[in-house]
């Protein structure tokens, strides 16, 4: 089939099966361990930070109570400084399946100065808040659940701990925004957003660490040797300080980061409210970052949020899909929400013409690559966060043809970790937890989707 004739194919509405829900379930079924859901059996057998809140976002159709658990499993891992580490290791794994595994970060004692858990072991990075989202979605799946269990009551100081972290440590740049301190931390890894900073890092010696993603992966999908060496670079510069913030030579303002973090403030007012508690202040901190975000990151020249190198200055001329993210935010000026889904749907991302679902990278620029690692394919985390933006500034259209998209695909790739967007043809892992848990959410009427 041609490309016109492929494209003309798919121009028309999915209907999701009911069983689309059932085979989700599995794929959740499978990944559960106990008190928590992997990613991947194969490729990531811990328990990830932003994985785990968008499974629970999609294990509230099913069982409540697993994705509350889901939750309170992550935040039982948290630091005594308030940071929500990215991995939070299963020590029935071992050592050799994952790197870097837990005898790299060293949480126990490397962690210690700032109030890393010794009962369980963790990464001393972190990843997305998009944490305090997910709990208030949970909490509405069933309310009564919620209440008697006291879900809310006891994960809401864990959540408005893990912000004040952010909000009084990670403000690297001083404008108001948080920085991330690692590429993994921001969730896209190897997006060629991070090329210019990482640039300046001196990579570990290949020698000095083996990747055990290799195992599962093929190497032409997955970073470089080069890259890779930066990343265990920064990772164990971090370490050795102490995790400590502000002194390592990578720092950057990244839209999606700080939108996550701006959707889950107004999702703790929301909490906050439920609880009785003041909420006020939370809304109006929410609508700062909201205009710090505009500030400092908006380009006008191209179309989206940018990414900012706070050691390097300036903002970094690359479109990914982390600027398209901040159309989750209710209060994003109406001019710009136009000009996001103009940018969404016009040759640098192609939706609804070109793809399927949305790139993580620019179509048009020199380091696209339909396959390698967060640098243009399409993954359905992403993708359901630009659903729930357009949604949310009743942009039903473009809104409806992404959910179709995403309940199509995720089928028919048994749920794969992410996907070629121009074909659709899976990429990475199959039976993916986020890619079922989303789907599962999607496949649900969108009644209590922003409208």
């Amino acid at each position: 089939m041609d490309r016109t004739a492929q494209l003309t194919a798919h121009a028309t509405p999915y209907d999701a099966p009911s069983a689309l829900r059932a085979r989700a379930a599995r794929v959740l079924d499978a990944n559960w361990t106990g008190g928590s859901t992997v990613p991947s059996r194969s490729l990531y057998p811990h328990q990830w930070s932003w994985d785990s809140a968008f499974i629970a976002i999609g294990l509230r159709h099913v069982s409540p109570l697993r994705a509350q658990t889901e939750l309170e499993t992550l935040l039982a891992a948290q630091w005594a400084d308030g940071r929500v580490p990215h991995i939070v290791f299963n020590p029935s794994v071992p050592l050799g399946a994952y790197f870097p595994g837990p005898d790299f970060w060293r949480s126990s004692t490397a962690g210690h100065p700032a109030g890393a858990p010794r009962t369980v072991q963790t990464s001393g990075i972190v990843q997305p808040p998009v944490h305090a989202l997910a709990a208030w979605l949970v909490h509405r799946a069933d309310p009564g659940l919620s209440r008697a269990r006291g879900f809310l009551a006891r994960v809401y100081p864990r959540l408005a701990a893990w912000h004040r972290y952010l909000l009084r440590c990670r403000d690297l740049g001083g404008g108001g925004l948080v920085s991330v301190v690692h590429p993994w931390e921001q969730g896209m890894d190897n997006s060629p957003c991070w090329d210019m900073p990482l640039a300046r890092i001196t990579p570990a010696p290949t020698r000095s660490f083996r990747r055990a993603d290799l195992d599962h992966g093929a190497p032409e999908d997955r970073p470089t040797d080069l890259d890779y060496g930066r990343y265990v670079r920064l990772a164990v510069d971090y370490r050795d300080a102490r995790y400590a913030d502000g002194q390592g030579e990578f720092a950057v303002e990244d839209p999606s980061f700080n939108a996550l973090l701006i959707a889950s403030e107004h999702a703790l007012a929301q909490i906050a409210a439920e609880l009785g508690a003041r909420a006020a202040a939370r809304r109006a901190r929410a609508e700062r970052l909201t205009s710090a975000l505009v500030k400092r990151l908006w380009s006008p020249e191209s179309g989206m949020f940018l990414c900012r190198d706070v050691r390097g200055g300036g903002l970094i001329p690359e479109r990914g899909v982390t600027g398209l993210v901040p159309l989750l935010l209710p209060t994003l000026p109406r001019e710009l929400v136009t000009t996001l889904v103009r940018t969404l749907t016009g040759p640098h991302f192609g939706l609804g013409g070109a793809t399927r679902l949305v790139p993580s990278y620019d179509l048009l620029g020199e380091a696209f690559d339909p396959h390698r690692y967060w640098r243009g394919p399409a993954w359905f985390n992403t993708s359901w966060l630009v659903e729930r933006g357009l949604r949310r500034h009743g942009e039903r259209a473009p809104a409806d043809t992404l959910r179709s998209a995403v309940l199509e695909l995720a089928e028919a790739t048994d749920f794969a970790e992410y996907v070629d967007p121009y074909t659709g043809e899976a990429c990475g892992a199959t039976g993916f937890g986020w890619t079922a848990a989303l789907a599962l959410d999607l496949h649900q009427e969108p009644l209590d989707r922003p409208a």
